[in-house]
């Protein structure tokens, strides 16, 4: 079993990942930024108030540590509030993970897993699929700090300053749902909840979703691999789909009838743009479908849920009141 650090322990993904990883009998740490954030039972917190600065102990801790995955991040700004948002990100997803990487390097970790982002591949797959190798296009802030990171951490290992040999493997993820996710997920439950009829059923463009069960399964199996090579890992459920058959998939999983009205998709955007919501329909209209083939073959391993077994899972837990 390993010892493992995973930043952002108490966030929608390092909760569940920290979580998956006791249960599978690992050691693991979890990091957050405030002690206000309690952990599971069985899993060791590390208080770190604000990346890129590390405590004093950090290396000693770090000693102690197999694999870190690194999920922590800047993300979900639905309204900015900082004078320069590029630099903001920067210093959390860029500066924040490379100066965590210079203290594993140091330290000793073999393993560094970074939760990075589809963004990174751009915000339209277009006619084509995104696959790991693509020319990267991040077009935001939030991605365009992932992409610096990512180069960062290449540069970083492939340096003679990394005598450990640590391997860097930067997992992209199209939109995570889960319960308690956050963003057009959430978005997407508010609107199936309120029975009214939706003027989304134009949105046929060839979407990738990853359910949360099937990411942390991933990342679990890069903790667990023996040799996984350094690299990008796409990571995508099986299913490709639409943002309307998305939908429709929730409104069975809630036990909900389907109520999707055809309207121009122009249309839709034009109206969203009058509630402030234009950028979250624009992306959910365009196409942005993932090729997780290599990352399959690479670490033999498929995701563990279909789309529909996954929301069904979320929507019974809540049911029982744990979830979105």
């Amino acid at each position: 079993m390993a010892r493992v650090l995973v930043t952002g322990a108490s966030g929608f993904i390092g909760g569940a990942l920290v979580r998956a990883l006791r249960d599978r009998g690992h050691s693991v740490v979890g990091m957050t930024s405030s002690a206000a954030h309690p952990l599971p039972d069985g899993v060791a917190q590390w208080v770190v108030p604000r990346l890129p600065t590390l405590p004093d102990d950090a290396l000693q801790r770090l000693t102690n540590v197999d694999v870190v995955v690194h999920a922590a991040a800047r993300a979900h700004i639905l309204e900015e509030s900082a004078a320069d948002p590029v630099a903001a990100f920067r210093l959390v997803n860029t500066e924040g993970t490379l100066a965590l990487a210079r203290a594993c390097v140091h330290a000793g970790v073999q393993r560094f897993v970074f939760l990075s982002s589809i963004g990174v591949n751009g915000s339209t797959s277009g006619a084509s699929v995104f696959r790991p190798d693509d020319l990267p296009h991040p077009d935001s802030p939030y991605a365009q700090s992932k992409w610096e990171a990512e180069q960062g951490l290449d540069a970083l290992i492939a340096g003679s300053a990394n005598p450990a040999g640590m391997t860097v493997h930067h997992v992209r993820p199209p939109l995570v749902y889960g319960a308690g996710a956050r963003g057009n997920f959430a978005l997407l439950v508010r609107l199936v909840r309120t029975g009214l009829p939706l003027p989304l059923g134009a949105l046929r463009a060839p979407r990738s979703f990853v359910a949360l069960d099937n990411l942390v399964d991933l990342l679990a199996r890069l903790v667990e691999h023996p040799a996984p090579p350094s690299g990008v890992y796409l990571v995508a459920d099986a299913e490709r789909t639409t943002t309307a058959d998305f939908i429709r998939a929730i409104s069975r999983a809630m036990g909900r009838p389907d109520r999707l009205l055809m309207v121009p998709v122009w249309l839709v955007q034009a109206a969203a743009g009058l509630v402030g919501r234009r950028e979250q329909v624009r992306k959910m209209a365009v196409p942005l479908a993932v090729d997780s083939t290599e990352t399959c073959r690479k670490l033999d391993w498929r995701p563990m849920w279909s789309m529909d077994q996954a929301l069904a899972r979320i929507f019974a837990s809540s049911n029982r009141g744990e979830g979105s």
